[in-house]
């Protein structure tokens, strides 16, 4: 049920909880009036719409994908979709209250670096960084951390 009247929505996705990934807010389901230029101001609102952008276009070529595979995709697809699963994975939050069940300890990233470093992957400066770095961490510099020692794992 959406009720009109108030200034923001919120839909957790059964979807996005089975990818493991917490919270399990669906972005583009979910709305709020706030997310305007005269509120938030011009960068944050372009980073928040065109992350919006990409998770709708990833979640367009979904059916494409389970039909014919990711090689049948064109290049610019291709990395649409690469872009795409890391924003979905940078959007999953390692919450200081769910230390005790994840083994994960909790991560506070203010606006400003949020905003920095989603910009960043979206204009594709993350391209060489593993998706999986980006899974429940909290900005860039844990990202490229994470991502070294996955990569030392690997190599040992």
């Amino acid at each position: 049920t959406t009720f009109a009247h108030l200034d923001a929505t919120t839909v957790l996705s059964r979807q996005i909880s089975e990818l493991g990934i917490y919270p399990a807010v669906d972005p583009l389901d979910s709305t709020s009036r706030m997310l305007d230029v005269s509120i938030v101001g011009q960068r944050h609102y372009d980073v928040a719409r065109s992350t919006q952008k990409i998770l709708q276009d990833y979640k367009s070529l979904q059916d494409i994908i389970a039909i014919l595979g990711m090689d049948e995709l064109s290049e610019e697809d291709k990395l649409t979709v690469a872009r795409a699963r890391k924003v979905q994975r940078f959007l999953s939050q390692p919450f200081f209250v769910a230390e005790i069940f994840t083994g994960t300890p909790g991560k506070f990233v203010d606006l400003a670096t949020t905003i920095s470093d989603f910009d960043e992957v979206l204009s594709g400066n993350c391209d060489d960084i593993p998706e999986a770095a980006f899974y429940m961490v909290g900005g860039l510099t844990d990202v490229k951390e994470k991502a070294a020692s996955l990569a030392a794992a690997t190599a040992k």
